[in-house]
């Protein structure tokens, strides 16, 4: 399944706006006044000439420390290299002063792998004069070492750290630097799972890797270690908790079928308990795998799903 960049991009930057622009536009975060912060509707714009639809990221209506009059900030998140971005940051500039006659900050935050010159301006000029020099602020995620960033006690910061420059030699590094940095923010649960997921979309690591990953949280000092582990379990209790909806959800879906046909009431009821037993071991399964996978040991799989050892060890090994 293609990954919603934009999608991800606009919720982790409107859950943390204020704290986006702390991080990247410090001078900018000055000036603003955030009592006053109201997050418009999307704007769908046509490009008549190429026959496309192109929909604005965020946008968010604000005001300006000691003035009275309104302004709105676009943000717009670029995943893949574009040539004429600059060209369309101001077409949508263009219509969204057309539409609410305001000032406009534009902000373009590039996401992608590519390390390029991106160009901020796009102008009109001629031998004997320019007729516009349009620029917007950017972000340029790849040219970011992570390491400048980690310690920041930014949420914005610890979820961009996969977007910025790394090696793959330094993935284990970044991603345990990362829960490190969840620790210390000490974040309700929804934007803690709104952030590890958001990392994870974007920083796989292998088998070996995991397992990597866990020695050297088992090698934290006991009370970084203890909280560390806590963040991890309780994502894996999460997860394990979905896997068996989902794996419930199956399970009844095929019962019913099964039971209509062998025939109606009784076959739905014997079906139904049937799928539900099957979606429930299925779901548990898989849940025992992904631990294994990442490197926990029979007994701590056994502590978190209750189960006896044994009977870990055989859903391991069918």
């Amino acid at each position: 399944m293609a990954i919603d960049h934009d999608r991800l991009f606009k919720e982790l930057i409107q859950t943390f706006f204020e704290e986006f622009l702390l991080l990247f536009f410090p001078d900018m975060h000055e000036h603003i006044d955030f009592r006053h912060l109201s997050f418009l509707s999307e704007e769908l714009f046509t490009d008549v000439t190429a026959g496309e639809k192109y929909r604005v990221d965020l946008l968010v209506e604000t005001k300006l420390k000691g003035e009275d009059g309104l302004i709105i900030v676009h943000v717009e998140n670029q995943s893949y290299v574009q040539p004429s971005f600059p060209e369309r940051m101001f077409i949508y500039f263009s219509r969204l002063f057309e539409k609410y006659r305001t000032r406009i900050v534009p902000i373009a935050v590039f996401s992608y792998e590519a390390l390029r010159e991106e160009p901020s301006v796009f102008s009109i000029e001629f031998p004997f004069g320019d007729v516009l020099q349009f620029r917007f602020f950017p972000v340029e995620l790849r040219k970011k070492h992570w390491r400048d960033y980690i310690r920041h006690d930014n949420p914005i910061a610890a979820a961009l750290l996969g977007k910025m420059g790394y090696t793959e030699s330094e993935k284990v590094e970044l991603k345990k630097e990362f829960l490190r940095m969840l620790v210390r923010l000490e974040l309700d649960e929804a934007r803690q799972r709104l952030l590890l997921g958001f990392f994870e979309t974007y920083v796989k690591l292998s088998e070996e890797e995991e397992q990597q990953l866990q020695r050297e949280v088992k090698a934290m000092e006991t009370k970084e270690r203890e909280k560390v582990l806590e963040l991890i379990i309780s994502y894996e209790q999460k997860g394990r908790k979905e896997g068996l909806e989902e794996g419930m959800k199956r399970g009844i879906q095929q019962g019913i079928k099964q039971g209509m046909k062998q025939g109606m009431k009784q076959g739905m009821k014997q079906g139904m308990k049937q799928g539900m037993k099957q979606g429930m071991k299925q779901g548990m399964k898989q849940l025992i795998r992904n631990m294994a996978r990442k490197g926990m040991t029979v007994e701590d799989i056994a502590r978190l799903v209750d189960l006896p050892e044994e009977d870990v060890r055989g859903l391991l090994e069918k």
